[in-house]
Parts: C-alpha cells; sequence; structure tokens
C-alpha cells in the first residue's frame, strides 16, 4: 500500500516546476553527501539574497512522501521570510530501516551547516518537521550534539505534531476513532513494523526516541498539535522537557486532528502565518 500511494503521490505533483514559476521560483535538486552518506536535497531560493535557510523534513508515516511535497508550504516561507529552503529526500522505510532515514537526515544538515555549503554559509538556519518528519527533526538535533560547531548554526526548530516515543506515548496507546486521522492500536502496531526486533526499552534509546534524549543545547522551539491528535502526548511531554533547557512556544489546537495544517481551514492558516512570523524573528527579519 504505501508504494501505490507513493506512487501517486508523483502522479499528482507533475507539473509542480509549473507552480513554483507561478510563484516567481524554481526547484534545484541535488546529490549531497556528508559522513559519506548521500542523499538528495530539493533546493528552493528567494529571489533576493536569503536572509536564513530552512531545512525541511517531510511527512509520511516514514513510508510515504517526498522533498516536493510541502511546496505549497515552502513557497509561503520562501516569499514572506525570504529565506531558502532545502527539502530533504531521505530514503522511505519501506526498503531502509528507520536508521538509515535517520542517516539520511543527518548527512543533509551536516552538508548544510558544514564547510561544503558554501552558497549558505553563516546564514542561520531553522529545522522544520512535521510529523516523521518531526521525529527525523529531533533526531537529527541530537545527532548533532556530536558536532556542536555545526548545532550552533541551528537557532529553532518548527515541529509540528512529531513522533518522538516509538513505543507509543499514553495518547497514542489512549487513541481511538474520536482522533479522525490516525488510529492508536493500528499506530502501536506501525511503530513496532518500523523497528522490528527491538524491545520497548531498546525503541526508546535516543536518538531512536527524541523524547528521552539529553535535550542540553537544542535551539529554541515552536510547536504546535491538535488536542484530537493521538500523538498529543509527544509534543506536551516534549516541550516539558525541552523547555528546561531552551525557550519553547507551544501551542495547542482545539478540534484539530494528525495533519491539520495542510486542511484548508481559518485554524491552519492562522498556525501557518504564526510559524512564517515566528521563522522571520528568529532569522532577524
Amino acid at each position: 500500500m504505501p508504494v501505490l500511494i507513493q506512487s501517486l503521490l508523483r502522479v499528482s505533483q507533475i507539473g509542480g516546476a509549473g507552480k513554483l514559476t507561478r510563484h516567481g521560483l524554481r526547484a534545484e535538486k541535488k546529490i549531497v553527501s556528508a559522513n559519506n552518506v548521500p542523499v538528495s536535497v530539493r533546493i528552493i531560493r528567494p529571489n533576493g539574497k536569503p536572509k536564513g535557510v530552512v531545512l525541511d523534513l517531510h511527512g509520511g508515516g516514514w513510508v510515504i512522501g517526498n522533498a516536493q511535497m510541502n511546496d505549497d508550504l515552502n513557497v509561503a516561507m520562501v516569499n514572506e521570510c525570504d529565506v531558502a529552503v532545502v527539502s530533504v529526500d531521505y530514503r522511505l522505510a519501506v526498503s531502509t530501516p528507520v536508521e538509515g532515514l535517520m542517516d539520511d537526515c543527518f548527512s543533509a544538515a551536516c552538508w548544510l551547516l558544514g564547510n561544503d555549503c558554501t552558497e549558505f554559509a553563516g546564514l542561520p538556519v531553522i529545522i522544520v518537521g512535521e510529523s516523521a518528519g518531526g521525529h527525523l527533526a529531533a533526531a537529527t538535533l541530537l545527532k548533532l550534539k556530536e558536532k556542536p560547531e555545526l548545532l550552533l548554526r541551528i537557532k529553532g526548530a518548527l515541529l509540528y505534531y512529531g513522533v518522538y516515543d516509538l513505543t507509543g506515548s499514553p495518547s497514542v496507546r489512549a487513541a481511538g476513532p474520536e482522533t479522525l486521522v490516525l488510529d492508536g492500536p493500528g499506530m502501536v502496531d506501525a511503530l513496532r513494523l518500523l523497528t522490528p526486533g527491538l524491545t520497548d526499552q531498546q525503541r526508546q534509546q535516543p536518538p531512536l526516541s527524541p523524547l528521552y534524549g539529553d535535550l542540553n543545547g537544542l535551539p529554541p522551539a515552536l510547536m504546535f498539535v491538535g488536542d484530537i491528535d493521538p500523538l498529543l502526548d509527544d509534543t506536551l511531554q516534549m516541550a516539558e522537557r525541552w523547555r528546561a533547557v531552551a525557550e519553547v512556544e507551544m501551542h495547542l489546537l482545539p478540534d484539530s486532528p494528525h495533519g491539520f495544517v495542510h486542511f484548508q481551514t481559518a485554524m491552519a492558516g492562522k498556525v501557518l502565518a504564526h510559524a512564517r512570523t515566528w521563522v522571520s524573528g528568529v532569522m532577524g527579519g
């Protein structure tokens, strides 16, 4: 099923370059590498000199999605915040262990923040992740603690309803049909399939489960989650722990299910507008 959905996603994205052109933008795909891990990235640049860079990690439950799927959100970010967006086309867990996805995101981050990326040298960076991308963003930040000089370049983390406990947080385990989008028992099974052969104790080891990591040194964060999202506790618990080491702004949205930023609602519009304002502020704009 994930392969079929991925194929349909790619079909739906035919003509995506034309959509960017209508906004006066274009995307460049390139293969970058750090730590001997090559990974594809997709770069959208503003028309003028960028004030900073957004490192975008898409969602899709680790098994679907690509670097193009957040184009609508990223175009608005580029045009309103004067930033470049580097979206990571990480491998998917249909054929790669989740650790491989984490390696891809870490490689892209190290490339962007290191000496090989001269185009964006010295610019502030914000890491953005949604759902599974939120998990990968938090895991990437924890892995960057190995390279503190690179971590210092990251000035903020924008996280939408991320997954931070791969054993299933209490709200995941308790989720029923009222959550609308995701099924709690199904999510627990999916997390076990994502991490085959591991015990729950092993699944909780960071950075696999970022919630249990040492968050010291992480940047300020902006987090959003809906109050009927099964991943509610993931964000609430992560925000509480993160707040002990850095500034955290956390918003709990009423009657909002998982994935709400992609819905055409007034709530989603306000959330995305606030996120862009926050990004501009962090970038010094």
